[in-house]
Parts: structure tokens; C-alpha cells; sequence
């Protein structure tokens, strides 16, 4: 098993040695320092020994350089915007905080790429593309304060997935510090590249496990030209579910569709809402879509006909789109105010993210709706209809879930996801929160695979340890390990 340091000796030479690599600006050793980096937006806690900042590449490899040698842990930050534990310190150790690389180094409008440090926010990038007629399409709910390199490592989704893809489509090359401080370069500006493995793709969606993103290259489209939004109310959840199949075997991609259930509806219409919003939210609406089209001005007229006849056609009871960006911004004030809404209902929810083959979301939702009754549970639910994402609040009917009820009702929830084909992470990652969930959609065969593949660029398991893996089978993680280990932290 590996032994990671920790003795107060230890921590005073850190304390030394890191000031003495980074200079004093860059590093934070007292307590309540600590405390901040301690936790992301999910709900583990876990208090590193040091927390120190990058400036440049050369900062980073010489800090994983300086913990592959002492077997220090190192946790990679970006802006802490994760909801399931990646950028928590769950074995201690350093926590490296990327979020002063923020330079965009490159617009590249001939070749339609951005070159970036890892700790652009994503919205600031959009912004910068946007003034150049370009477009970035991946769009996390946390795009205006969560980072390209944070993004990169969850491979984070978004509203825009069902047309434009995930962010794994447009990473086109990365530079990788890997845990020994070695710095590799992956991938380029071409569209053709066949030189090698193709290696960038196995740092998208690696949690901060195999290696620190300090830069990428990133793909850009053209601005699209126009926008239309649409919100249509239907009777039942079923109903509106009918839309999709139908929609996609037209050709018609909408940019953005999203669908919002009754009880997240009734939630939202108590916190009162501006007009023409509120109209559209009566009590017997059973559930929403909101339904984004973008591209050429008549391209998207003729879509936006498609759209409404196709919601006749699955029983519709109410249609209305924005007239203007004023309006457009009154329409999503029922995607944006979901989860204020739910905090008033309930102290704590259980927050979960799945994904099943689009088609199958009306199904999903009917066993949802079976569980809840024969549990006693609240289960509200919203998402992304045309890429198969559900995302769900669940609660015990008179108030929250303690721990072993939330864990019992993870399995169950999981294990209707896997029945469907469906996945047990849709964009928000594995972390510290589903690790042991794993064997779910991986078979033991595929999981030691990947586990070789930690072992091989890890092997002192010092890189973001006890994440993704399930504790039994991940030994860097295990904090029942031998005398000597660095005892786990989680508070």
C-alpha cells in the first residue's frame, strides 16, 4: 500500500520547502486558509496540509515533482465548482490551485481554435470568441465561474449537448504535467492527426487523476446567427416526451431542450415569476420544455414551425415564444430558478446526475414516479430531454434523507438507470460521491483496465488519491490502509 507522509516534521519542512519553491505569495499554510480549500459544491469536506498557486507550467511540474518524491499527495483545483468531491483533499497533502493561469494565449480565426490556460473561466472565453463573430458551444450551468481546465478534466455537458456535443468534442491538444512533473504535449491545431496514440482524449474526463491540464486547444464554430426560444406546456411528462423522437427523425437539432417536471413547476410558480412566465405554469401543467433553435434567420423560422407542429401533434397546451432577448431571459427564469425554489422546500436534497438513451427518459421517469410512491419520497426532476440527462432531487417526503436512506436510495435509483442503458454520471463526474456506485456500468474487466492505466502514469497513486475508483479496489485511496498512510481527512 503506499505510505503518504504526515508528521507535524513533515508539515513544518513543507511549509519551507514550498515557500522557498513558489515564494510566499503562492502559498497558504495557516488554518483557516485551509479550511477554504477543504470542500467544492458538493458535500465532502477534508482539510489539506498546504495549498499552494500556480503561475506558470514550470510552477506545476515543480511541485509534482517535489510530492512524487516525498509521496505528498497533490489535489489539481480549478474554481471548486465540482458537485461530486473531485477538488476535495480526501488524503490531505497539497492542493494546487490552477485559477491564476487564466490568459487566453490565442484566438486563432483562421483555423476557428483558442489556446488557453487552464484556468480561463469558460464564460470569459465565450465572451472573447463571441467579439470575433466565433462560438464556444460547451455551456456547464457554472460556465460564468467554473474554469476550461476543471471542465476538461469532468468533461462537463451542458444545455447545448444535444446539437453541439460535450466538451470532449472540442478539445483538440493539451498540455499535461503528469505526477512525476514530467510535462507532455497532446494532440494540435490540426484536423487530422494521426501521429502517435491519440492520447488528449484520455486526460478529458480523468477527474485530476492522471495528470494536471496547464493548457489546452480548444475548437471553435462560427456565431450562430440567430436564436429562437420556445416554452410549451403539456399535460404530463409522457406527452411532452413523444417531442423528441419526433423532433430528431425530422433533422431538426434544437440548440437547447430542456424539460422541467411538474413538481419542480409547482415549486417554482410559489416564488412567483414575471409575466408572460407565470401564465404559462397553471396548476394542472404536468410538465415544460424549453426548446432553443439557432443558425441562419429562415433556417430557424422554418424550425421553429416544426417545433410547434410537432408539439400540437403531442397534445401541447400552451406555446410561447420570445419575442426578443428580454423575453428569452424571462423564459429561462424557470430553468434558473429551480434550484432556489427546491431550498425552500427542503433543507437538504439528495442531488443526483444520470443519463439514459434520450427515448427512454419518459420511461425513467415513470419508474421514478413508481419508487417514489412505494418509498414515500419526493422525487422532482428536470434536464437535458435530447441527450437522455436527468437530473434529480430526491427527498424524504416530510423532510431530508439521512445518510443510509440516501445511500439505499442511490442504489435503487442507479440500479433503474442501468436497467434502461442509462449511465450513473452524466456531466458532473465520479469523484468522492459515486465511486463505489462504479461497477454499476463498468464490469470488473474494463475497471482494471483503467486501474492500470492510474498505476501505470501513477504509480505511487500521490495524483488526486481516493477519487473515481472504489475504495477497495484503489489502495492510494483506502483510508483503512497501514500505519503511516496519510489518514483521510473527510470531515
Amino acid at each position: 500500500m503506499t505510505a503518504f507522509s504526515n508528521t507535524s516534521k513533515t508539515s513544518n519542512q513543507m511549509r519551507q520547502d514550498l515557500t522557498a519553491l513558489l515564494g510566499p505569495d503562492q502559498c497558504l499554510f495557516a488554518l483557516e486558509d485551509r479550511w477554504t480549500y477543504a470542500f467544492d459544491a458538493g458535500g465532502d469536506r477534508a482539510v489539506p496540509l498546504a495549498v499552494v498557486f500556480a503561475h506558470t507550467p514550470d510552477d506545476v511540474c515543480n511541485v509534482m515533482q517535489y510530492a512524487a518524491a516525498r509521496r505528498i499527495p497533490v489535489v489539481p483545483r480549478g474554481a471548486g465548482s465540482g458537485l461530486t468531491g473531485g477538488a476535495v483533499p480526501a488524503m490531505g497533502g497539497i492542493v494546487l490551485v490552477l485559477e491564476r493561469m487564466n490568459r487566453i494565449l490565442e484566438i486563432d480565426t483562421d483555423n476557428l481554435c483558442a489556446t488557453v490556460e487552464t484556468g480561463v473561466i469558460t464564460g470569459t472565453l465565450q465572451k472573447a470568441v463571441e467579439k470575433k463573430g466565433l462560438f464556444y458551444p460547451p455551456d456547464p450551468a457554472s460556465a460564468g465561474f467554473s474554469t476550461i481546465g476543471g471542465n476538461i478534466a469532468e468533461n462537463a455537458g451542458g444545455m447545448r449537448a444535444a446539437k453541439y456535443g460535450v466538451t470532449k468534442q472540442y478539445v483538440l491538444g493539451l498540455e499535461v504535467v503528469l505526477p512525476d512533473g514530467r510535462r507532455v504535449t497532446l494532440g494540435s491545431k490540426c484536423i487530422k492527426d494521426v501521429v502517435g496514440y491519440s492520447m488528449t482524449e484520455l486526460f478529458v474526463g480523468s477527474e485530476g487523476t492522471l495528470g494536471v491540464i496547464t493548457q489546452a486547444i480548444v475548437r471553435l464554430v462560427p456565431l450562430p446567427k440567430t436564436i429562437k426560444t420556445l416554452a410549451v406546456s403539456f399535460p404530463d411528462i409522457q406527452a411532452a416526451g413523444q417531442v423528441v423522437p419526433m423532433l430528431l427523425k425530422t433533422g431538426v437539432t434544437p440548440c437547447t431542450l430542456e424539460f422541467i417536471d411538474r413538481f419542480c413547476l409547482q415549486a417554482v410558480r410559489k416564488t412567483g415569476l414575471s409575466d408572460p412566465v407565470a401564465s404559462l405554469i397553471s396548476p394542472d401543467t404536468g410538465a415544460m420544455l424549453l426548446i432553443e433553435l439557432d443558425g441562419d434567420e429562415d433556417a430557424v423560422a422554418k424550425e421553429a414551425a416544426t417545433v410547434r407542429q410537432i408539439c400540437g401533434q403531442c397534445g401541447a397546451t400552451g406555446i410561447h415564444s420570445a419575442r426578443n432577448p428580454a423575453e428569452r431571459e424571462q423564459l429561462w427564469e424557470v430553468r434558473r430558478s429551480i434550484h432556489g425554489a427546491l431550498a425552500g422546500l427542503c433543507t437538504h436534497w439528495l442531488e443526483e446526475d444520470i443519463a439514459v438513451p434520450p427515448a427512454s427518459i419518459p420511461d425513467m421517469l415513470e419508474k421514478l414516479a413508481a419508487l417514489a410512491l412505494k418509498q414515500n419520497l419526493r422525487i422532482l426532476s428536470f434536464g437535458h430531454f435530447a441527450d437522455g440527462n436527468i437530473h434529480l432531487s430526491v427527498s424524504e417526503a416530510a423532510g431530508p434523507l439521512s445518510p443510509q436512506r440516501a445511500g439505499e436510495v442511490t442504489h435503487q435509483i442507479f440500479s433503474l438507470t442501468k436497467v434502461l442503458g442509462g449511465r450513473i454520471a452524466a456531466e458532473h463526474g465520479i469523484g468522492l460521491a459515486k465511486k463505489e456506485y462504479l461497477s454499476v456500468n463498468l464490469d470488473d474487466d474494463t475497471l482494471d483496465l483503467a486501474l492500470q492505466l492510474k498505476k501505470m502514469l501513477d504509480p505511487s497513486g500521490i495524483l488526486n488519491p481516493g477519487k473515481i475508483f472504489p475504495t477497495h479496489d484503489h489502495q492510494p485511496g483506502n483510508p483503512d490502509a497501514a500505519n503511516g498512510v496519510y489518514p483521510p481527512g473527510i470531515i
